[in-house]
């Protein structure tokens, strides 16, 4: 077998991105950078190729401090020469007592050890630091020992360095990936062929904002979740985070709509944090701020357990109005029901309790109790049908073969940047609304069973390897989907992409378990279920709108035989 043959990146590969990205975001986005931010790539364009290579070598890595002998990067030729350059450049300062803020991250660049020997500790008091875990040794210092002091300690013995012009560097990233969660790491991935990006004309990608407010308004929420995650981590007080994030969205500006989603998301998070800790009031209250799932649910459920019944009935009859997905569709009637019903002997069942008690069962070997799935595989199996793991993998692929281009067409304004995985909109209503006649158009050219097999097969070979947040590549997949293009009509295979076009966060998820066939032509979609398992919304959606378009689908309830 012949292995993928091996990439070497340039000695100087980060720079050359870290370039590339500078040029992009001057300009996809120089109106929008600010006096500080153009005086920093100014700055950094002056400086030499040595210079350069350090500050990203020191802006990829993690922290803010780093010791400077402790540095080893073979392409930089005077590393000390380069060093003294960012220093006088501002881009690096000595570690100082000004910086008592950063003490724990000052510190946490040396080890344990070497925290013991070089903090000017008594030695009554190391004995007993030395049992302890770094963590506890560096708050012992900050609490007990003068900031000035420990600093005077730690740089007799070496430099340390604190990296500058963070926030500007951020913003630069931030600007070029659209998110937090962007790395440089990125280009490596690309560069040595372990992730294949789709190929774009750079000319055609557009802008991801097009106000400041827009990028300040995303980015106050993202690092907004990072606080609250920081706060979740050193175990604040529920309380304290209740109240923390009151204030913050009391005093938040009025948000631009690129950033509503992550607001809606993040009002979610705390709301969920708040009922996991046993604060039912406060968590009503913060889930008041959204109307996204599940936001609307929560409210319903702590609205009937405080007592307030006439109000869950309301919200549960706005939601049934319109129900953002499946669970909250399902939901809507059932705890309506639920609520109703209060005080008679005879509970309503749950529209997905009802859907699986009327399913057929079938006996399996309790041998099989750890992979229900292929137990029952193999009942169909010896009731000489043909049978494959399916759930959300092939119409997944499905999906992303057939609308490869059309997800991935950066004329439609989604696209923002050449290692985008997704279209900036993909999991929001605007996909289907900005592309709606695209999508009809590519279903109606696809007339016969023919043409459905030829343009899968064409894209699967033609893009096999390629990202593609749907279509998971395995040489399994094409056979797949043209197994469900024999079974199905034209029709049927339609509606069902446009149904997941719609809402491609929801309709991707939920397909059943197994595709069984026969010879003859006959076929099911199998959802399986144990005796424990439960059927849930976004399934019961698939099996009934299977039933509306006439697509052999059904549950299978097992049981277990000894």
């Amino acid at each position: 077998m012949v292995g993928r043959q091996k990439v070497i990146l340039t000695p100087r590969y980060y720079l050359d991105n870290f370039r590339y990205v500078l040029d992009f975001v001057k300009r996809l986005y120089g109106s929008l950078l600010n006096e500080a931010e153009w005086a920093f790539v100014h700055r950094f364009e002056a400086l030499s190729l040595d210079a350069q290579c350090l500050y990203v070598r020191f802006s990829n890595r993690k922290g803010l401090f780093f010791r400077v002998n402790k540095l080893q990067y073979a392409e930089i030729t005077d590393l000390p020469a380069a060093a003294s350059e960012l220093l006088n450049a501002g881009f690096i300062e000595p570690l100082s007592a000004s910086h008592t803020h950063l003490g724990e991250e000052a510190l946490g660049v040396f080890t344990k050890p070497e925290l013991l020997e070089l903090l000017p500790l008594e030695p009554e008091e190391i004995r007993p630091l030395a049992k302890e875990k770094k963590e506890t040794v560096i708050r012992y210092a900050l609490q007990e020992l003068d900031f000035g002091e420990i600093v005077t300690s730690l740089t007799t013995h070496e430099t340390v360095v604190k990296m500058n012009f963070e926030a500007e560097g951020m913003m630069i990233k931030y600007l070029f990936f659209g998110n937090r969660s962007g790395s440089m790491t990125e280009f490596v991935v690309r560069d040595l062929g372990m992730v294949n990006f789709e190929r774009y004309d750079e000319s055609k990608l557009t802008a991801r904002f097009r106000t400041r407010k827009e990028v300040e308004d995303k980015l106050l929420i993202s690092l907004t979740n990072e606080e609250f995650h920081d706060l979740k981590e050193a175990e604040t007080p529920a309380d304290d985070i209740y109240n923390w994030f009151l204030n913050w969205n009391e005093t938040r500006p009025e948000l631009t709509e690129i950033a509503i989603p992550g607001y809606q998301k993040l009002v979610c998070r705390v709301g969920g944090f708040l009922e996991r800790q046993k604060l039912p009031e406060q968590a009503l209250s913060v889930y008041e701020l959204s109307d996204r799932v599940p936001a609307r649910e929560r409210r319903v459920r702590l609205l009937f357990r405080n007592g307030s019944v006439d109000e869950a009935l309301a919200l549960c009859d706005e939601i049934a109005l319109n129900p953002l997905n499946a669970e909250e569709r399902y939901f809507a009637n059932d705890f309506r029901d639920k609520i109703l019903s209060v005080g008679e002997k005879k509970r309503p069942r749950k529209a997905t309790t009802r859907f699986l008690l009327d399913a057929e069962s079938v006996n399996i070997p309790v041998a099989y109790r750890h992979h229900v799935e292929a137990g029952v595989m193999n009942y169909y199996l010896e009731q000489e049908f043909d049978a494959a793991f399916t759930e959300n993998y092939p119409w997944r692929g499905l999906f992303g073969l057939v609308f490869w281009d059309i997800i991935y067409d950066a004329n439609v304004s989604a696209i923002h940047h050449p290692l985008q995985r997704a279209p900036s909109d993909f999991y929001l209503p605007d996909f289907y609304l900005k592309r709606e006649d695209l999508l009809k158009k590519r279903l109606a050219e696809l007339t016969t069973p023919d043409d459905w097999r030829r343009h899968t097969g064409r894209m699967f070979n033609a893009k096999y390897g390629i990202t593609n947040v749907l279509v998971d590549w395995s040489d399994e997949l094409l056979t797949l989907v043209q197994r469900i293009i024999d079974l199905l009509s034209v029709d049927q295979l339609r509606l069902i992409l446009l149904e997941m076009a719609r809402n491609v966060r929801e309709h991707t998820r939920g397909f059943p378990d197994l595709l069984i066939w026969s010879e003859q032509g006959q076929y099911e979609f199998v959802e399986v279920k144990s005796p424990t398992d439960h059927l849930g919304p976004q399934q019961l959606h698939w099996l009934e709108f299977f039933q509306t378009i006439g697509v052999h689908g059904k549950v299978v309830r097992v049981i277990w035989e000894a």
